[in-house]
């Protein structure tokens, strides 16, 4: 049996080589969402099953379950195309074997010692702009993955420690930002290579013998934590379902259901009643529904380590070419969308049986804002960010305001950073006060952001929780919907125009001076509002999170916009028959 402390030691080695890797990309990258937003990851997987061994806690946790497919998608063309050499990289971006959508494009390397592979490094990053038919390639009108992006089966991009300059040459052709591409793609391959020496220098240390078992006993250990989580569970069927606003193509809302059976130490996630695979770009392929459980189950039981272990008790049934088993040629470019209400019904459905564990849903959408236009010289610019919202209220309090979606430890892109390069100026960063779920513990603030353009642009949202709030949970109430406005072409009326899909639109022309604005959803509540303790109901009109009218209709409190409580009026509102 292996020393505790020796596997404490390596465990936290590990990990500190992989946050080695996401820092050295960070800090290299030329995209804002890398850079600032951190919107990529690195880990460790295994050499024969792809299984997730160790993965960095600054990039994205959705990639770790995605990126076990992709290394699986390499040992698979090794499989058929023969064993590969030392200082060999493979690069790909198909969504279908490595999940998640173009954007995303994964480098795997094996890690050679004693000419055996130890192990598989990789890094996954989101870049810039993969050509398709809008910039930044969220394309809410794409019926197929073509107009999407370019397209990348694995092959290899470095052979022998040789870089094959004619597959970038065919990368950076299929963008509208080459230098953003080489930049990070340069990023990944730095990162790679520290992780490379920094796993070499550990094998010489405690040789590759004891580095296997620590990494088998990690993942033993998982896999026994979660069976114990799900133990104390008590046995039952938990249901919950939502909505997708659309898919961007018709105004249908989309199903997503699962049913969650607790039997002693197994769980079992039942997909079956979700809707059929359609034709807009809300899709997502197994790999990435399967990460997005992983997510979900890791925010529940926070502390098991994050590796294979933690779906070794856990039994997932997804009926095939449904929204959440895509084969290609669907599109999937807007899967963050999807992925963020498969969480969300998880919540929900294991609130039911352990409320105490569980929190009020967050926002719910990415809102992934592309502006693109020209510069004076003919050169192209790109603004391609995501935007916060409220996360929902838990059992030890109200939810955080202005986060970003639970999918990731990504940041928002900094708006100093966003003027700085692109010709926009933002005339409102703000709170979006009223936003919250009402509940014992409130739903975090939505954000507002009003954008106007310096020079003629197009711009393109793809969102969602245009028309199904994000859910509270434990008698919590949802949080508010989404909301986009835009100035109307050859007007500035004031932001009176809306999407016809809610929260989906193509193609906006905006003359330099006009605007768009986004008011993204607070977070569900968490428990029954009535229970709320009224000096928090106070301090927030204080605080103006809500409105004298709110606190009196949500939580039955009469109060005054100087946060003055009319005691005996609020005992009669909450103890009427309504309200109790």
């Amino acid at each position: 049996m292996i020393d505790p402390v020796l596997l404490s030691v390596l465990r936290g080695r590990f990990e500190q080589i992989a946050d080695e890797m996401d820092a050295t990309l960070f800090n290299a990258a030329f995209n804002p969402i890398i850079a600032e937003a951190h919107d990529a990851s690195h880990g460790f997987y295994d050499a024969r099953s792809g299984d997730t061994l160790v993965q960095g806690k600054y990039g994205l946790p959705v990639f770790v379950g995605a990126m076990a497919f992709a290394v699986r998608a390499v040992i698979q063309y090794i499989e058929n195309n023969g064993r590969p050499d030392p200082g060999d990289i493979f690069i790909f971006n198909d969504p279908y074997d490595g999940g998640t959508h173009l954007n995303d494009f994964k480098l795997v390397q094996p890690i050679f010692h004693k000419n055996q592979i130890f192990c598989f490094a990789a890094s996954v990053a989101h870049w810039h702009d993969v050509g398709g038919n809008v910039p930044g390639n969220y394309n809410p009108a794409a019926t197929e993955v073509f107009q999407e992006g370019v397209l990348i089966p694995p092959v290899k991009l470095v052979r022998r420690g040789e870089i094959q300059h004619d597959i970038i040459a065919i990368l950076a052709a299929n963008t509208r930002l080459p230098m953003s591409m080489h930049g990070d793609l340069n990023g990944q391959l730095a990162a790679l290579r520290l992780g490379e020496e920094r796993l070499q220098e550990l094998i010489d240390r405690y040789t590759s013998a004891t580095l296997l078992e620590v990494l088998h006993e990690l993942r033993l250990r998982a896999s026994s934590q979660m069976q114990r989580y799900i133990a104390e569970l008590p046995d039952g069927i938990y249901e919950a379902t939502d909505y997708l606003d659309n898919d961007g193509i018709s105004a249908e809302p989309l199903t997503v259901k699962v049913a969650i059976s607790v039997t002693g130490d197994q769980l079992t996630l039942d997909f079956t009643g979700t809707s059929a695979a359609c034709s807009g770009p809300v899709n997502i392929s197994r790999s990435t529904a399967e990460a997005s459980i992983y997510v979900a189950l890791k925010h529940v039981f926070q502390d098991v380590a994050a590796n294979a272990g933690v779906l070794d008790p856990v039994t997932i049934v997804i009926p095939p070419d449904t929204v959440m088993d895509a084969r290609s040629p669907r599109p999937v470019g807007g899967y963050t969308e999807t992925i963020l209400r498969v969480i969300d019904i998880i919540f929900v459905a294991l609130s039911k049986a352990a409320p105490e564990k569980l929190n009020g849903c967050a926002y719910g959408t990415i809102n992934a804002l592309s502006i693109a236009g020209h510069h004076e010289n003919g050169s192209r610019w790109v603004m391609f960010s995501f935007f916060g919202g409220g996360h929902g209220g838990h059992p030890e309090g109200d939810g955080l305001s202005h986060g970003n979606a639970p999918i990731s430890m990504a940041t928002i892109p900094p708006v100093e950073i966003l003027e700085a390069r692109y010709p926009v100026r933002f005339t409102q960063w703000a709170l979006r006060n009223g936003s919250g779920g009402p509940g014992t513990h409130r739903g975090g603030l939505g954000g507002l952001y009003e954008i106007e353009v310096m020079r003629d642009a197009r711009g393109f949202l793809f969102g969602e929780r245009g028309l199904y709030p994000p859910p509270g949970v434990a008698d919590g109430q949802p949080g508010a919907l989404n909301r986009f406005h835009y100035d109307s072409p050859g007007e500035f009326a004031g932001l009176s125009s809306q999407p016809e899909m809610i929260s989906k639109m193509n193609g906006i022309e905006l003359k330099a001076g006009q605007r768009v604005r986004l008011e993204t959803p607070g977070g569900g509540g968490y428990g029954a509002p009535f229970k709320r303790r009224v000096s928090d109901v106070a301090d927030d009109v204080i605080n103006e999170f809500i409105s004298v009218q709110q606190a009196q209709d949500d939580y039955g409190v009469v109060v005054d916009n100087n946060g003055t409580v009319n005691t005996s009026a609020t005992v009669n509102l909450r103890n009427t028959d309504n309200h109790s």
